[in-house]
């Protein structure tokens, strides 16, 4: 939708959808590549894929498109935070924020800044659980935003829509879903 809309006239914001939606796809191949693993060298290497997907690009990509908003809506004065997809926007990446502290601190350095060994293993399950939580989310806030924001309804119809910001992502959500191993959170 920028591409075809004259992005040079969209100012900061024509990096906010594409920069979004790249880092959705980041995160998506960064959950599926830890997705099964069994063996210790394929979950070592599952890990290292994780972090590069997650922490090194997908992070950036996020930060930056979340930035091209905020900037975009200071330049023009205008409010933040005043619709559904502005708010989840904003709690989902606080949560992503947290999200990367407590599964960095669970496995970096051994775990040292959770007690190290198990104590910082233990908290791996919640860092699984709380992402298989904030995924949906995030797509429930790129669906609001692609389906039904101003820029998205006045340049692109309705069909494109639905299967972009509707289907696409349900269909991300099954195939993470299906792989989930909930036998790796236990919490009793």
């Amino acid at each position: 939708m920028v591409l075809l809309n004259n992005p040079s006239s969209l100012s900061w914001f024509a990096f906010h959808p594409p920069l979004q939606s790249l880092a959705m796809a980041l995160f998506t191949y960064g959950i599926l590549t830890l997705q099964p693993t069994s063996q210790p060298k394929s979950k070592a290497a599952g890990l290292t894929r994780h972090q590069l997907y997650m922490l090194v690009t997908g992070l950036p990509v996020i930060s930056v498109g979340t930035w091209a908003i905020y900037h975009t809506k200071n330049l023009n004065s205008r409010p933040h935070l005043v619709s559904w997809h502005g708010l989840f926007g904003a709690i989902s990446y606080l949560w992503m924020i947290g999200q990367i502290a407590i599964g960095a601190g669970s496995v970096w350095f051994g775990g040292a800044a959770f007690g190290g060994g198990m104590k910082a293993k233990s908290l791996w399950k919640y860092h699984r659980l709380s992402g298989y939580a904030l995924y949906p989310l995030f797509l429930f806030t790129a669906h609001l935003g692609g389906a039904w924001s101003a820029f998205s309804t006045g340049n692109s119809n309705y069909i494109v829509r639905l299967l972009a910001y509707t289907i696409a992502p349900s269909i991300a959500l099954v195939a993470i879903y299906s792989r989930m191993r909930t036998s790796k959170m236990r919490f009793f």
